[in-house]
């Protein structure tokens, strides 16, 4: 390997049951790899499918809606939630679609009191189920807004099949890896099953910098990279990293950076990433500043709430730093081991810049917290925040 080719990541053996019960040293280092291919992909929007509120009862902004379509062809309607209720009216789970659009109505057959109205719309992807299923007895699904506002009820709830394909991403290659150990001797022996494995990020010193996909080894053939090489073939099971990764990584090349506000180079996605990054750099070992300690917030970069985040983990931890990325994961750093515990004392530089963008971010669920909204819950946390 060349010297401008040093090892971006490390393969290592895998073994799912030994992490699943948390066991120590069972990891094997399997290979020094210079790159990638098809590693990084944002996964495809979610599938739009076709659904009929049947027995439906609107209310709210989805009468609204409603009342547009009819003279429009369609409306929009935004994010709904369909609260599945059980034998005696009990919220069971909920259930949402988000980018709805109403296409349509008919009257219901069973009731011509109610409508059996057709909507346009993705899943979520935090969905307890496929498909939410009408419980025997039930009264069916009672509807609301991302914020609980009623939008009505339906007795049921019907998809049209759309009959999509499926989407299928290549396998990850890994290049110019130099193979080791158990792995070293499968190639040799001319082996077909080369086994799971993980795949790190590695920074200049050789450092983990972060997880980046696990799967199985499929194949393999000799590398143009250099002598006793290989390219290995990993067909992932895991989610692939972000194609904003792939940026963020670069930024934490040296390791932890010591430069603050390198997030403010990525855009809303990248930011996102860098959380992650961040997290999984916490240091665990490091003891929390005592409370009543004074911590300064850079505000010039705070232009939507993922940057509010990174400004807040670098404000308590320092350049790369980590405290939350969202207001229940703070809540959770405020009981301790993330560097900080409350009261403490936040002094907010150049706090206008967030007043005038935080909450103003278009999302298709719950919006992200204005700038008051932020201030009120330091403030029930006995945080002590001052604006410069």
């Amino acid at each position: 390997m060349g010297a401008t080719e040093r090892p971006k990541y490390v393969l290592l053996s895998y073994d799912a049951e030994a992490e699943f019960n948390g066991e120590d040293g069972y990891e094997e280092t399997w290979a020094s790899c210079t790159d990638t291919e098809n590693l990084f992909g944002d996964p495809p929007p979610p599938p739009r499918g076709t659904y009929e509120l049947l027995g439906c009862a609107p209310e709210g902004e989805l009468e609204t809606a409603l009342t547009r379509a009819r003279a429009d062809g369609s409306a929009p309607l935004g994010f709904l939630v369909l609260e599945i209720l059980g034998a005696r009216g009990e919220p069971v789970y909920e259930w949402c679609l988000k980018d709805v659009r109403v296409l349509g109505d008919r009257p219901c057959p069973r009731d011509l009191s109610l409508r059996d109205v057709v909507i346009e719309a993705s899943q979520h992807a935090d969905n307890p189920s496929d498909y939410p299923q009408r419980r025997p007895l039930s009264r069916g699904f009672r509807l609301l807004g991302p914020a609980g506002e009623p939008r009505g009820s339906c007795r049921d709830l019907a998809h049209v099949d759309d009959d999509l394909p499926d989407h299928a991403d290549p396998p990850v290659r890994l290049l110019g890896c130099a193979p080791r150990g158990a792995l070293r001797a499968a190639l040799d022996a001319g082996e077909e099953d080369l086994g799971h494995a993980k795949l790190l990020r590695v920074d200049a010193q050789g450092g983990t910098v972060q997880a980046a996909v696990e799967g199985e080894l499929t194949a393999w053939i000799p590398s143009a990279r250099g002598r006793g090489l290989v390219d290995l073939t990993l067909e992932p099971w895991s989610d692939r990293p972000p194609t904003a990764a792939e940026h963020v990584w670069e930024l934490w090349d040296r390791g932890r950076p010591t430069e603050p506000n390198l997030w403010a180079r990525c855009g809303t996605a990248g930011r996102t990433f860098w959380l992650a990054t961040a997290l999984a750099n916490q240091d665990w070992a490091e003891p929390d500043a005592a409370p009543g300690t004074t911590y300064h917030l850079d505000g010039r970069h705070i232009t939507d709430d993922q940057a509010f985040y990174c400004a807040l983990g670098e404000a308590v931890n320092g350049p790369g730093g980590y405290f939350g990325r969202g207001r229940n994961d703070v809540d959770d750093a405020l009981c301790g081991n993330f560097g900080a515990t409350s009261p403490f004392t936040l002094i907010w530089h150049d706090a206008h810049i967030a007043r005038a963008s935080l909450g103003l971010t278009p999302r298709v669920d719950i919006r992200p917290e204005t700038f008051e909204e932020l201030l009120a819950f330091f403030t029930e946390r006995r945080i002590d925040v001052r604006l410069a």
